[in-house]
């Protein structure tokens, strides 16, 4: 259990931050960047979750994501190291959950003939900026697995990387289905 009882603790004016392990970092450091980045894409979530009155189905997948983003961030914030107990850390089982999810949305659209434009309802808009948001984690995620001095687990980087394509999937069921996507027309203003 989590218990916040001060929310300032001074010890960051130095320009650091803890790990979940007690390590001290530089708050610029790769790890923290991937973490922070895995919580500002749970931020926008949160907002979408606020245009999601007529799709309460939706609702509840982003709820369970928002919780598994928690968890990705507890992953992220406790780096594996041989001969240390096992911390939370994101399951397979977790990613297999969102590939469902996914099908579940995508069984209902129809197939692309162009890319899709950020844009149609409010909630579409959103998830698209959560979308961006989750790239650029995953893009930080693996490049931190990439120092071998910095491990990640495989289901991290596989969580991260479903969550953009299921965002995508959703920004496409909230605009009716496909509908109401915004599509790309190439060179349309030359």
């Amino acid at each position: 259990m989590v218990v916040l009882n001060r929310i300032y603790t001074r010890t960051g004016d130095d320009g650091t931050t803890a790990l979940g392990s007690g390590e001290r970092r530089p708050k610029y450091d790769l790890r923290v960047a991937a973490y922070g980045t895995v919580d500002e894409t749970n931020a926008a979530i949160g907002v979408v979750r606020l245009h999601l009155a007529e799709a309460p189905e939706l609702d509840k997948m982003l709820a369970l994501i928002q919780n598994d983003l928690f968890d990705l961030g507890a992953d992220l914030a406790v780096p594996q190291r041989d001969g240390k107990a096992e911390r939370l850390r994101v399951l397979s089982s977790q990613v297999e959950r969102v590939e469902r999810d996914i099908d579940t949305l995508n069984a209902k659209l129809a197939p692309l003939t162009s890319f899709v434009l950020p844009g149609g309802t409010p909630a579409a808009a959103y998830l698209h900026l959560a979308r961006t948001i989750c790239r650029r984690a995953e893009r930080t995620i693996v490049e931190l697995a990439a120092n071998p001095d910095e491990p990640v687990s495989e289901a991290a980087i596989q969580y991260i990387n479903r969550l953009s394509d299921f965002l995508f999937v959703a920004s496409r069921a909230v605009n009716d289905n496909g509908a109401g996507d915004v599509l790309w027309v190439p060179g349309q203003n030359r």
